[in-house]
């Protein structure tokens, strides 16, 4: 730990809402506890984290882009969706910004030294900017884990993991399988390696998005699946962001939101993949005759409309202060984002998950594992199936008590501070490389 008791933090965040909103709040939390933080960010988000405390520097080596228009940064994402575009994402977002992003952070490096790079688990560049500076690195997993185990099928298949000896195998082969088909993910890391000057280091490719230090993830025990492998180091922090009063504007009809003597039902489609026809009109199809209030909430604050008529009984928004609506809210609607997720659960809502791409299967297979909601398997349900989740969930009170169950533990924690905590704890632990030098 630096003399002063006051450690200089860099703060890497992959520009995209979903993640800029938990780490502002962990970048708050640093600068009110005293630490000098500097974000590393897209340009999009940057007065995000000044508005905290916090100096902001944007990629520059690295293309800095629009999360809502990836293929004009991205050409080669166009028109895809599904597996096909997960494998997209996560090959030229993810990883083939990797080197040019660890170099941008050097840049920062050299000119003002760190004593810790804590960063989005998402952001590669930061990994690599670790080593190239030899200094530590923490692990924030705004996502649910995908650190590989021998007890779980793949992280991104959305399966919970299987039962009895044929489980087990079933699970080995889906690895196995999930291997040759990331096989174009690993050789473009591998190249990222290289062209950061680094070789390789003997850990795999599903291993490098986390620290092998310090690993804090977002929810609870309750929320993940039981393996025997799980590191020591990695903790659990609860919420990043807890719903508040705050954020976006009440639109102009809420106190029908307010007045509502019917259950009020949310549907989100989520701030990334942000087709409306995925999720939100399967649930005007499926609810618009219900004796519910829909309100919807489309993810784009600056073009909150539809291109199809929404029914009598629903309401659109483009974003939605959760503070005063998930109080509101009797079941909610969701592609699976992780922070929304989280959001509901801590105020004990029960959850019908649509989860097409990403990290999303994963949370539905998560929640519908833990009781506390149905997994419809599909980013693009039907009209049928959004309408039967809704009538188990609201017939059954156990998802309703598994809800509230977790909102328990989740109200145990406060996150921001909990990754403070343990970020200056391994900094009084850990011994200062002999020059910390950039490569």
């Amino acid at each position: 730990m630096v003399e002063s008791g006051m450690a200089e933090v860099m703060i890497a965040v992959m520009p995209f809402q979903g993640h800029v909103a938990p780490m502002a709040a962990v970048a708050r939390a640093f600068v009110e506890a005293g630490h000098g933080v500097r974000v590393y960010t897209g340009s999009a988000h940057a007065d995000r984290f000044t508005a905290v405390g916090a100096q902001a520097l944007r990629w520059t080596s690295a293309p800095d882009f629009d999360e809502h228009d990836l293929a004009a940064t991205f050409p080669m994402l166009r028109g895809r969706k599904g597996p096909r575009q997960m494998l997209a994402n996560v090959e030229h977002v993810f990883v083939r910004t990797a080197a040019a992003q660890s170099d941008d952070l050097v840049r920062a490096f050299d000119e003002r030294p760190w004593d810790v790079v804590v960063a989005d688990g998402l952001s590669l560049g930061a990994h690599l900017a670790s080593e190239r500076t030899r200094t530590p690195w923490v692990t924030v997993s705004i996502v649910p884990l995908a650190i590989p185990s021998r007890d779980l099928p793949p992280p991104m298949l959305g399966l919970a993991p299987a039962t009895g000896a044929l489980g087990r195998l079933r699970d080995r082969a889906l690895r196995a399988v999930a291997r040759a088909g990331a096989y174009g993910i690993r050789r473009a890391y591998i190249a990222e390696r290289a062209r950061a000057g680094l070789p390789a280091n003997g850990r795999s490719f599903d291993e490098a998005w986390y620290s092998s230090d310090l690993v804090c993830a977002t929810g609870v025990a309750e929320l993940e699946f039981a393996r025997s492998d799980l590191a020591t180091h990695v903790v659990f922090v609860g919420e990043l962001t807890r719903a508040t009063a705050g954020g976006a504007a009440l639109p102009t009809w809420w106190d029908e939101v307010a007045a509502s003597a019917e259950p009020v039902v949310h549907v989100t489609q989520g701030t990334l993949n942000v087709d409306p026809h995925d999720l939100i009109e399967p649930t005007f199809a499926a609810l618009g005759r219900q004796p519910v209030l829909v309100v919807a909430a489309t993810g784009r604050a600056d073009d909150p409309s539809l291109p199809f008529p929404a029914p009598p009984n629903a309401r659109v928004a483009g974003l939605l202060p959760y503070g005063a609506l998930l109080p509101r809210v009797d079941v909610m609607v969701t592609n699976g984002g992780w922070g929304g997720v989280l959001a509901a659960l801590a105020a004990g809502i029960p959850l019908i998950v649509a989860g097409g791409d990403l990290d999303k299967p994963g949370v539905a297979a998560r929640v519908a594992w833990s009781g506390a909601g149905v997994n419809l398997r599909s980013g693009r349900p039907s009209a049928r199936t959004v309408l039967r989740g809704w009538r188990r969930v609201s017939t059954d009170a156990a998802y309703r008590v598994n809800a509230a169950r977790i909102a328990e533990r989740l109200a145990e924690h406060h996150g921001p501070a909990e990754v403070v905590e343990h970020t200056l704890r391994l900094l009084a632990t850990r011994q200062p490389p002999a020059a910390a030098t950039a490569e």
